[in-house]
């Protein structure tokens, strides 16, 4: 049985890892490559994961999540392009993309009067700049599309082998 610490402000890393109820030991052994040493210092902040750490992780630990985390708080490239996706219901992604789908509709005939000269003019920015973060509530209701299923998946709630075979075809059709 793990001993829960005790520390606020516990990184997802850590959080994941005692929800599952692994000492860091018992954590080592689950991810095969990290040893415990490493793991420590992961969580307390003393040294940043790599990448492939992360990978394992959230393959491990069965929590895909943490690989948004990381690159959305961790990877400096990932800082400035990768937002931060949190898993929610099905119910309430599919009511945020409908929502901003909706949205993006009423705006499609100002976005073609925007650009169809290929250029934005100074009364136009701001019709503009509404239609690009209507875009960007898209692209993250997809993102968390994405995580949701990949969180399923890794739980066995969606079949793995019928959920890729039915891609395969898609994608060689």
């Amino acid at each position: 049985m793990a001993r829960i610490s005790t520390k606020e402000n516990k990184n997802p890393y850590q959080v994941t890892r005692e929800a599952l109820k692994l000492s860091r030991e018992a954590a080592a052994a689950v991810l095969e490559s990290i040893p415990s040493e490493r793991i420590e210092k992961i969580e307390n902040e003393r040294s940043l994961p790599h990448p492939e750490e992360i990978l394992v992780m959230a393959n491990k630990y069965k929590h895909p999540e943490l690989c948004n985390y990381y690159c959305a708080n961790q990877c400096p490239i990932g800082q400035q392009y990768v937002p931060e996706v949190k898993i929610k219901a099905l119910s309430q992604i599919v009511l945020e993309m409908l929502a901003s789908l909706n949205a993006m509709n009423k705006q499609k005939e100002r976005l073609i009067e925007i650009t169809a000269d290929g250029q934005i003019s100074g009364d136009e920015i701001e019709d503009f700049i509404f239609i690009q973060q209507e875009l960007e509530r898209i692209s993250i209701t997809v993102e968390t599309l994405q995580l949701w299923s990949e969180q399923m998946l890794a739980n066995g709630v969606i079949d793995a082998e019928q959920y890729q075979a039915y891609k395969q075809k898609q994608l060689g059709e």
